[in-house]
């Protein structure tokens, strides 16, 4: 079987390579020096000359504040992007996976959202990767749409990474506390992607690691593992003014995961403690 992997060089496609390549698994590294997603020809013409079985697509425009004043490079790259892949998929038969985001919801209430609650993003970045998800449904029927959040590993930028240097220079830091949700290891992650490439599971799902914190939270399990002294003080979303409006209730449910037989990934803190080893 081969897997093409977009986004091959950002941090979880970084992982889905290194996890096919443990399993002997033929993986096809895709970035933009290879082809321009938004560029529907190119797409097409390295998809068709690779005949890969599944697409895994991790390229994305994931500056969340930046997209809001970014919106149509945030278009072209989210929507037009993952259509032309979606397109090219469909010309080969091949399955694809979609990686999308708790940002698909409005964040309201404490209760973890299922996989067909209702949608209602609140940002630009939410709604392009909301349309996104409506194309490949559209496009395919042999699709996997896996939501996620919070997601740090080794390679790239991510709030562990950001932690960890404001734990070296500050004796406190700010987080917000009133943003719940559980991060995602990127490599718990890959595995999952790959497994779902292998089956014939087609549909949405949602995929963290297990249990939940605030940001506030998750900084001092950073902290406390790192062996960093530096105090978290707690404050609210209101306090900490962004660009983009982000979701209080970031909770998925992993009931999809369940139902399919999949193998629900490990808790964040065991996730982190391997991050750090």
């Amino acid at each position: 079987m081969k897997i093409l992997v977009t986004g091959a060089n950002g941090q979880l496609g970084h992982d889905i390579l290194l996890n096919l390549a443990a399993r002997g698994i033929d993986g096809i590294p895709a970035d933009i020096a290879d082809f321009d997603i938004t560029q529907a020809a190119a797409t097409e013409q390295f998809i068709a000359a690779h005949q890969p079985d599944a697409v895994i697509h991790c390229a994305a425009y994931t500056a969340v504040d930046k997209a809001e004043d970014d919106a149509e490079v945030c278009q072209l790259i989210n929507v037009t992007g993952t259509e032309n892949i979606a397109c090219a998929c469909q010309k080969i038969n091949a399955k694809m996976v979609y990686i999308s985001t708790d940002y698909v919801f409005p964040g309201t209430g404490d209760i973890p959202y299922e996989t067909s609650a209702q949608t209602a993003p609140l940002s630009i970045y939410g709604k392009t990767k909301l349309v996104g998800e409506i194309a490949v449904q559209q496009l395919l029927t042999r699709y996997f749409i896996v939501r996620t959040s919070w997601v740090f590993g080794r390679n790239g930028n991510n709030f562990v990474k950001t932690m960890l240097r404001l734990g070296k220079e500050r004796e406190e830091v700010n987080v917000v506390s009133d943003q719940i949700g559980s991060p995602t290891y990127t490599v718990d992650l890959a595995h999952l992607l790959v497994d779902m490439a292998f089956s014939e599971l087609y549909g949405i799902y949602h995929a963290t690691n297990e249990g939940f914190c605030s940001w506030a939270e998750f900084a001092m399990e950073i902290f406390r593992q790192a062996g960093i002294s530096t105090r978290v003080n707690f404050i609210s979303s209101d306090q900490f003014p962004t660009r983009a409006h982000r979701p209080l209730n970031s909770r998925l449910s992993k009931a999809s995961l369940n139902d399919a037989g999949f193998r629900r990934l490990p808790t964040w803190e065991d996730a982190l403690e391997r991050f750090f080893n």
